[in-house]
């Protein structure tokens, strides 16, 4: 209850932050290109990285040319600094979920705690591209957006408090203005107006983390001590898959967007380590024990028959570029 003064506190200042930038006062800025935001309004991993690269290839494949922005969470950059994600960049310089995108999606990555910069930098230099997706950013509100996203998990709005006394971010009404949500393990059917969209992940086939063309199953695996490493929002999500799997082994779980040294890899007792591509992309050379890492990959689903969220998307998007509001 201490936190309770202080939350309802910073709940008023992100509301009135927001009217602030509806009103005009404070100033947001419109890129040349459509901006579709995939974020949420609770703290924590909720399952946005994997929706964004979902969402990337569904536009590709819809003859789209996204690129991604990303503030780059835990890197290094300087503060205001804007810089190009390339598949062999630093994870601690520019962040483990961008390099993770650069690396699966093969797209422009740019990264910058102003995604305004950031949009602008990726379209000078790639001029072709004709659509902006923002891994996170919902409350980044100077990028003016056409399309939002919002992404829970199966913690739901948990106790429903504002920081610090709870998760959220902004009031659980925000989902009120969304243009979809994207439920990750289960349903939120009775707490958003937006179409409601199911996300699961699947993936069964590891690789090697020093050799990345050697893969292999869980059946390869299941004889061997094994330690799961996880530092994410929800470390037992990765745990769970990988019971799912038929798989035992140790549960090492880390702060999310942990970075870690070799110390922490060394300090656990196993023979093969197992872990996320978004870990595994900090932890290169940090052990000479095998280092097995699960990609996987979202499936999205409507919650009711309807239309898929990728041609939601186009839709909405398609509806301001000819200046007509939302159906």
């Amino acid at each position: 209850m201490l936190l309770l003064l202080p939350g309802c506190l910073f709940l008023l200042l992100a509301v009135l932050r927001r009217t602030l930038y509806r009103l005009g006062i404070f100033r947001s800025e419109r890129l040349p290109v459509p901006v579709v935001v995939v974020g949420n309004i609770t703290v924590g991993g909720s399952g946005k990285t994997p929706l964004a690269l979902w969402l990337a290839q569904q536009m590709l494949e819809r003859h789209w040319r996204p690129g991604i922005v990303s503030r780059g969470y835990a890197g290094g950059l300087p503060a205001g600094s804007v810089r190009e994600v390339s598949t062999d960049g630093n994870a601690l310089e520019i962040g483990d979920e961008p390099l993770l995108l650069k690396r699966r999606s093969g797209l422009p990555v740019f990264v910058g705690s102003n995604r305004v910069a950031a949009g602008r930098a990726l379209l000078h230099a790639y001029p072709a591209c004709n659509l902006i997706i923002s891994d996170d950013g919902m409350q980044h509100y100077r990028l003016q957006r056409d399309v939002e996203i919002a992404v829970l998990d199966e913690r739901g709005l948990m106790n429903g408090w504002p920081l610090p006394a709870g998760p959220l971010r902004e009031p659980a009404s925000r989902l009120g203005g969304v243009d979809a949500l994207v439920s990750n393990g289960v349903s939120h059917l009775a707490i958003c107006p937006a179409p409601i969209f199911l996300m699961k992940l699947t993936g069964d086939v590891f690789y090697l983390l020093s050799d990345p063309r050697q893969t292999c199953t869980a059946a390869a695996l299941n004889h061997l001590r094994l330690a799961a490493v996880a530092g994410m929002g929800m470390p037992q999500r990765f745990f769970r898959h990988l019971e799912a799997l038929g798989l035992r082994f140790s549960e090492h779980a880390f702060p999310d967007h942990h970075c870690y040294d070799v110390a922490d890899l060394a300090a656990i007792q196993a023979d093969v380590l197992l872990m996320t591509e978004k870990d595994a992309v900090k932890c290169e050379g940090l052990t000479e024990r095998p280092v097995w890492v699960l990609p996987v990959t979202a499936q999205v689903a409507p919650a009711v028959a309807g239309t898929d969220l990728a041609a939601h998307v186009e839709h909405r998007i398609r509806e301001r570029m000819h200046g007509r509001p939302p159906a």
